[in-house]
């Protein structure tokens, strides 16, 4: 019996379950006419080898005719595979003399059908590329194993004579349980903060911890940050040792087209991105983009699996393609690449936008479909909208640092108004803050248009009172008085002067002085009412309702905000709708008419979890439960108080909040 396997590995962990599903599988198979055959895939670095060497371990007391090894890297000249090398090296295995070797190769394949037709072995065969390279190398026998490994999942095989088990990097907690077992040095318990950037760096990837692991081994007494930002350094100019030369001969076998998504990819604004975002990027069509991107999954350079319809290159294998950017990049390729899909995703922002909002007073031109960069398929549902826009988020924030440093500050502004919708239900996050002062910046630095610097500073002025920062809000609304001194006298500026004295109203309203918020939105809904803009006349009518609560008028409040509800319903307006509706409801609450506040705080509720505004959800679960409460029903308010809380707790909040 011939045994070809390596050294058990000194260290490995986690693959419980590929491990538990594989041992299930052999225990289930039946011997049919073919071998039972196991397909690992993943890119390079993710331990496939080494895991198809443990199963081979765990199951070869069942199969008593040995265990074969063979990598076809190893007979691949110039990337071209002659499996007659391979049946060769597999006869040589089953100790066919060397003499005695059939010479064509439809011989050599019946001489090892021939000897393996009753044979029960374990056959692993690594770097497999495509499933017609494994069909010739398959036993003979239906009672032997066979366990690929491939970098790409291995489609066409046949049905029913494979089972795939993609591979996902490591967890945080089974990575830092790798790296401990690797390195044995009490840094590592010291420096827990050191030890996650280092898991990250290596994203999983257990070839990369291997190599991290020496690295912190070899040099004991430097401190950890500077070791990682060494490593850093030193793998972003020559890779990983060890996966850089598998890496470099995947790409160079990829399509024209293929290759070039792979150099753009690194690209791409967001950490992940979609199918539609990559055809963007690439400006070939979807259909050449989706071949694209289906053979670099074959080729297993990319991870399919990030959830959500979204892909991304796992983080060495980013670096890599940026490597391969750098080296073969035709000229202007990346620039244009980033231009391009930077106006796609500005464009579907805009599109999204309309939806959750509605229409509304824009300060920038709506921008023009793509040539090949087909739109994002939008509902007119407004959940369509927020959702989208809850999605690419953190895209989104990227998109405005890209824009920002390419100097496009026409998008850089067009930018923070969709991000001002996605804020409106996502109050006082900092990457909100951040991405609105470059808007800001951007206005400035363009210097042509003061509705634009009337906008940003009114948006981040928001944002920064919301995240407590008052001192810095008056700023920006005072610097946007300035601006709006500039304005002309169309329809546009008007709206836009008036909203400058709403947002000192809304400052005001944010420290507690209620009384002159009421009069700047008084003077505001006057200036609305002179344009004339419906909607802004019904918007400051809520504010002013709003103000009247604060201060007690309870009467004149339920007068303004029955007129704004009203309007608002009128105007087919859903935010507005069910935002006049809750403070409508939290003035009839007090006026002890709780049943029609009930009515108006579930459509708020509603609302809320349509648009998926966690923030919005919580406060009016608050509002139902205090009235639940007030109407004997303690058990409907507990549960509604729970929910509160979950919400909170998911997002980092204290409870009761």
């Amino acid at each position: 019996m011939r045994i070809e396997l390596p050294p058990e590995p000194v260290h490995f962990v986690n693959r419980h379950a590929e491990r538990e599903r594989a041992l299930r599988a052999v225990e289930d198979w039946q011997g049919r006419s073919r071998p039972l055959v196991m397909s690992l895939s993943g890119p390079a670095g993710l331990g496939k080898s080494e895991l198809a060497y443990v199963i081979a371990r765990t199951v070869r007391d069942r199969y008593p005719d040995g265990v074969l090894s063979v990598d076809l890297d190893d007979f691949r000249l110039d990337g071209v595979l002659d499996p007659g090398d391979v049946l060769a090296q597999l006869l040589q295995s089953l100790n066919v003399e060397v003499g005695l070797v059939a010479r064509p190769f439809k011989a050599r394949c019946k001489q090892y059908w021939s000897m393996t037709a009753d044979l029960k072995l374990v056959l692993i065969v690594d770097n497999v590329r495509y499933a017609s390279e494994l069909v010739p190398l398959l036993p003979a026998s239906g009672a032997s194993l066979v366990i690929v490994a491939s970098h790409g999942p291995l489609y066409d095989l046949e049905d029913g004579a494979a089972i795939g088990m993609p591979l996902q990097p490591l967890t945080e907690q089974a990575a830092t349980e790798l790296l401990d077992l690797i390195v044995r040095d009490d840094r590592l318990a010291t420096d827990p903060a050191a030890v996650r950037a280092l898991i990250g760096l290596c994203d999983g990837l257990p070839t990369a911890l291997h190599v991290a692991g020496r690295w912190i081994r070899s040099h004991r007494l430097r401190p950890l940050p500077r070791l990682i930002d060494q490593l850093r350094g030193e793998w972003g100019e020559k890779g990983v040792p060890g996966v850089e030369r598998v890496w470099d001969a995947a790409y160079g076998a990829l399509s024209d087209a293929a290759a070039c998504l792979y150099r753009l990819l690194p690209h791409h604004p967001g950490a992940t991105f979609t199918s539609e975002s990559a055809t963007a990027l690439l400006g070939l069509g979807p259909d050449a983009c989706e071949e694209a991107l289906e053979e670099l999954d074959r080729a297993g350079v990319l991870d399919l699996r990030a959830g959500g319809g979204r892909m991304r290159l796992p983080g060495p294998l980013h670096a890599h393609a940026l490597r391969s950017s750098h080296r073969a990049a035709a000229a202007g390729e990346a620039e244009e690449a980033r231009v391009r899909v930077l106006r796609w995703y500005v464009r579907q922002a805009q599109r999204a936008d309309l939806l959750a909002a509605g229409p509304r007073l824009v300060v920038t031109d709506r921008t023009a479909p793509l040539p090949d960069a087909p739109d994002v398929p939008l509902s007119d549902a407004a959940a369509q909208g927020t959702t989208w826009l809850f999605a690419e988020r953190h895209t989104l924030f990227a998109c405005v640092r890209l824009a920002h440093a390419l100097g496009m500050d026409a998008e850089a502004v067009a930018l923070s108004e969709p991000l001002w919708t996605y804020a409106l239900d996502h109050p006082g996050r900092g990457e909100v803050v951040d991405a609105l002062k470059l808007s800001r910046d951007a206005a400035v630095r363009h210097g042509g248009s003061a509705a634009w610097l009337v906008r940003t500073r009114c948006q981040l002025a928001r944002q920064l009172w919301e995240s407590g920062e008052h001192a810095a809000a008056a700023d920006e609304l005072d610097a946007a008085s300035s601006a709006a001194r500039l304005l002309g006298g169309t329809e546009t500026e008007r709206k836009l002067a008036a909203s400058v004295a709403e947002f000192h109203g809304m400052l005001k309203s944010a420290q507690g002085n209620w009384a002159e918020a009421a009069r700047d939105f008084e003077a505001c809904r006057d200036m609305h009412r002179a344009v004339p803009n419906p909607y802004g006349v019904m918007l400051q009518t809520y504010r002013m309702g709003e103000a009247q609560a604060r201060l007690g008028a309870t009467d004149a409040a339920q007068r303004l905000l029955t007129e704004a509800h009203d309007a608002a319903r009128a105007q087919q307006r859903e935010r507005m709708t069910r935002r006049t509706g809750f403070a409508l409801a939290g003035v009839l609450s007090g006026l002890g008419r709780r049943a029609e506040a009930r009515h108006l705080y579930e459509e708020s509720l509603e609302g809320a979890q349509a648009r998926g505004s966690g923030f919005d959800e919580a406060r009016v679960r608050d509002a139902l439960a205090d009235l639940a409460e007030a109407d004997g029903r303690p058990a409907e308010a507990a549960e509604h108080r729970q929910a509160a809380d979950d919400i909170r707790r998911r997002n980092g909040l204290a409870t009761g909040e």
